[in-house]
């Protein structure tokens, strides 16, 4: 379990969730979630869950242990729809029937569970807080998801540049839109040093 190197600085829940695998692109990802303790622990990691929440839905998985199967099942699913929906119109403007099907029917089971709830600053949106559900943990990301493609940010998603298939998505807050990596410590400075080098080459 990868939980010490947890991205969670994407701009959006959603596009968080997407990069729990890296190299998402390439054809050796390196895959962060392997189980359904492994989504508690980002869950609990991007605060969507409590410590206490946390360990309920551990023990709720170990008494149901084929129940967390198929929901781990389901956020895999769930979270490579995610991926493709936002790469695909970064990169093209475009997505798949098939995935917006995939999320509008996640979104359909989500959204029961959401109320309206009194805050300190008046009212806000939360989740109905009873009993533990194993899914309790996507109905959050779903939303995050479905927001996001509604919002004026959905132009400003992008996919890192990184030609090896880095994958990396995230909100380009930048103003001129021009930011290209997923962080200039990594692919940015590989892609700095592979200028360098090539100028330096080309130099009589």
């Amino acid at each position: 379990m990868h939980t010490e190197t947890f991205d969670l600085d994407a701009g959006a829940l959603s596009l968080d969730f997407a990069n729990t695998v890296e190299w998402h692109a390439s054809d050796q990802p390196d895959e962060y979630l392997n189980s359904y303790a492994d989504l508690i622990a980002w869950a609990e990691a991007a605060e969507i869950v409590s410590e206490d929440r946390a360990d309920q839905l551990r023990h709720l998985a170990e008494k149901r242990p084929e129940e967390a199967g198929v929901v781990f099942d389901r956020a895999i699913q769930l979270r490579e729809t995610i991926y493709r929906i936002f790469a695909d119109y970064s990169g093209q403007g475009g997505f798949h029937a098939e995935d917006l099907a995939i999320l509008n029917e996640a979104l359909s089971k989500s959204m029961p569970h959401l109320q309206i709830v009194n805050s300190a600053e008046g009212f806000d949106w939360g989740w109905v807080d009873s009993r533990p559900r194993l899914d309790e943990v996507l109905w959050p990301v779903v939303r995050s998801a479905a927001e996001l493609l509604t919002s004026e940010r959905l132009d400003r998603v992008s996919e890192c540049a990184d030609d090896r298939g880095c994958g990396y998505l995230f909100i380009d807050t930048s103003r001129n839109r021009s930011r290209r990596w997923c962080s200039m410590e990594s692919c940015g400075n590989r892609a700095k040093a592979q200028r360098h080098y090539h100028k330096r080459k080309q130099e009589p």
